[in-house]
């Protein structure tokens, strides 16, 4: 159990390296990579050979006798939503740290870089509800809290659906924002509908973060399981190849179905195992999307 001041000293912790990473290496590219994508009406003047015509001010135009079109402009302040996964799977890791532990400093790494652009960030909490909706807000204390938040947080609910904190996204924010979405997706629900529906006012991203003993098992002879969201345990014998095999091909499997799911629909899906290196990851998010 943390004590506060174990949360406050990984709080700071958090702060120190995901601040630093926000301003040495992602400045700009966060910039590039997320600005621009939402475009706000800024005023009316007279047609000129070469505009668009489906920019004309119907009213303005009938008003004045000769045509107007609508001028607009990139906004410049961002919303950014962060759904994160708390579900049971997320406390799993094998590798230095647990999903969850990971998803922390990414979120902590994204958010920095959102109020260095003067954007604003809120999150969404969700296993397969609704765990707890942080609105959107600027500033330092405000990522402090949810670092804090993420770290501390005790869900209802140990099962995961992504359609859920989609759907919330849908209700609470009108106006497009960017979401990044942070899970492992490991969901026996459907999530293709509420995505589809989604991404058609949201820019997502989609963040897979998951450990590298689901990727490939290990031969290390009889090993106990322990499923987090469900609660079944069993064991397996990892010294059979053909089992070690079967794993690794039904990971292989449900990783190209995610991957297929998010490039029907033109959404960015990136993937980072725990003992991987997040850093390369955006860099690498950032630079497909510059």
């Amino acid at each position: 159990m943390n004590t506060p001041i174990d949360i406050f000293s990984k709080v700071r912790r958090i702060e120190i390296k995901t601040r630093g990473l926000s301003s040495n290496i992602f400045a700009g590219q966060y910039h590039s990579a997320f600005k621009g994508r939402g475009m706000a009406f800024a005023e009316v003047r007279e047609y000129q050979y070469g505009d668009d015509v489906r920019d004309i001010d119907w009213n303005v135009t009938a008003r004045f006798h000769r045509p107007y079109v609508k001028v607009f402009e990139e906004e410049r302040e961002l919303t950014v939503m962060l759904l994160v996964d708390v579900s049971g799977s997320l406390n799993f890791g094998t590798r230095g740290e647990t999903k969850a532990e990971m998803a922390t400093e990414i979120a902590a790494t994204l958010a920095f870089s959102a109020i260095q652009n003067n954007d604003k960030i809120g999150v969404i909490f969700f296993s397969d509800r609704i765990e707890k909706y942080i609105p959107p807000k600027k500033g330092r204390k405000h990522i402090l809290y949810i670092i804090r938040e993420m770290l501390s947080f005790s869900p209802v609910s140990r099962k995961t659906d992504v359609g859920v904190a989609l759907e919330f996204l849908g209700r609470t924010q009108k106006r497009h924002c960017t979401a990044f979405m942070m899970s492992d997706f490991y969901t026996r629900k459907d999530f293709e509908k509420p995505l589809q529906i989604c991404c058609q006012r949201h820019d997502l991203v989609g963040i897979q973060i998951y450990d590298p003993l689901m990727r490939r098992l290990p031969d290390v002879g009889i090993l106990r399981i322990h499923d987090a969201e469900t609660g079944h345990e069993q064991y397996i014998d990892t010294s059979s190849s053909a089992l070690r095999q079967a794993h690794e091909r039904y990971w292989h499997e449900r990783h190209a179905e995610l991957t297929q799911m998010f490039q029907k629909n033109s959404i960015d899906l990136v993937s980072v195992a725990t003992d991987g290196n997040y850093v390369t990851t955006l860099q690498h998010l950032f630079a497909m999307r510059g």
